[in-house]
């Protein structure tokens, strides 16, 4: 009797955590028109520790294809049939904007790996690593404005991401007395871009802003230059890629974009909590890919990890991973999440912020010689 009654006070002592496997969704793009993104997004989960919170981990890694009606049913097999107590991703705004619709009907938290307009109070399953689009679109309009630039035109992708970036240009150049004199669309898969780049110059804008991303997000400067514009063009954090700067080649030079301080960790002051986890990221990321490999987007990934790590460990003293009691407490840690350091920025959410960051997570880069480099 004394027996039984030790081995049942033994087991309540063992934390709900012990022999436990947490289980993770993992979506990009890996192949389509945002393969050059997605491809370093799922590159990054081959070499994150192995455990959250203290448990292993089992990462179900699918590929969308870029597209969001494959996006809606990947997410939906993972959460009824793998049964994964989170997911992650997508790595386009209109795949994520749609897994983040059956994460809410299925009650399963997810960690966007793209930028959303998704409000925490309408959609409390939904997370998101990158930076709010204005506080990315605050740090170049703050530039423009420093260098008397009055007139901007605009051309980005007619979707979803096209819009959060227009959406962001307007929110900062409201109260900088910038006005946009023309705004045009383009296709992700449009192979041209020559009638709406015309109609930009002949708006004649002091400078233009690109609203696209990946490889496509290259075309339009590519053809602004070919048709002679001369004034600043300024991108967006969707760009910050070494296959971006290969499509567009020398057209590309003196381009600017704002972007994580991880792609410039090196030039952060040592007091910069940022700058440690961005150098551990890149020698994790470096070691396995080769040197110069380093790229915003594998560490919006690390930042992810990051997060789910910090929200698992809380989560176990609660509950037992495939429970829906678990994923509760996982949801509710991440709201919680409290200077978690990540490699783009500190993360400080609430039930009113499912992104958390702030003006730290943004530095202003420009293109010299091929390469990104810090605008001072």
């Amino acid at each position: 009797m004394k027996k039984q009654l030790f081995a049942l006070a033994l087991a309540a002592a063992i934390p709900f955590s012990a022999g436990a496997e947490v289980k993770v969704g993992v979506i990009t793009g890996a192949t389509g028109p945002g393969a050059s993104l997605g491809i370093p997004y799922k590159n990054t989960f081959s070499v994150v520790p192995d455990t959250l919170g203290g448990e292993p981990v089992r990462y179900v890694i699918v590929d969308d294809a870029t597209d969001t009606t494959t996006a809606v049913k990947l997410a939906r097999k993972l959460i009824e049939e793998d049964k994964v107590d989170l997911i992650i991703g997508s790595s386009s705004v209109p795949a994520a904007i749609a897994v983040a619709e059956v994460a809410s009907e299925l009650k399963t938290p997810q960690i966007s790996l793209s930028p959303t307009p998704i409000k925490a109070q309408d959609n409390p399953w939904s997370f998101a690593v990158p930076q709010p689009i204005n506080i990315m679109m605050g740090s170049q309009v703050q530039h423009m404005k420093q260098h008397g630039v009055k007139t901007v035109g605009y051309l980005g992708f007619s979707d979803s991401w096209g819009e959060l970036v227009l959406s962001g240009l307007k929110a900062t150049t409201k109260d900088a007395g910038i006005d946009i004199v023309a705004e045009e669309r383009y296709g992700r898969v449009d192979t041209s871009v020559s009638g709406q780049v015309l109609k930009l110059i002949a708006a004649k804008p002091d400078a233009v802003v690109l609203g696209g991303s990946g490889t496509p997000g290259a075309l339009p400067q590519v053809t602004l230059r070919e048709r002679g514009y001369k004034g600043p063009i300024y991108h967006n954090h969707g760009v910050i890629n070494k296959d971006f700067l290969r499509v567009g080649g020398k057209a590309l030079e003196d381009a600017y974009a704002p972007t994580g301080p991880v792609m410039v960790a090196e030039q952060l002051p040592d007091s910069n909590p940022i700058k440690k986890v961005a150098l551990e990221f890149t020698q994790a990321y470096e070691g396995k890919f080769g040197q110069g490999t380093r790229n915003a987007f594998a560490a919006y990934s690390w930042d992810a990890y990051l997060l789910a790590d910090n929200a698992v460990k809380a989560a176990l003293e609660k509950a037992q991973p495939g429970t829906k009691e678990f994923r509760d407490a996982v949801r509710e840690a991440l709201e919680n999440s409290k200077e978690v350091v990540g490699t783009h920025g500190v993360y400080n959410m609430s039930p009113t912020d499912h992104t958390g960051l702030d003006e730290r997570a943004s530095a202003l880069v420009q293109v010299k010689s091929g390469d990104w480099k810090l605008v001072e």
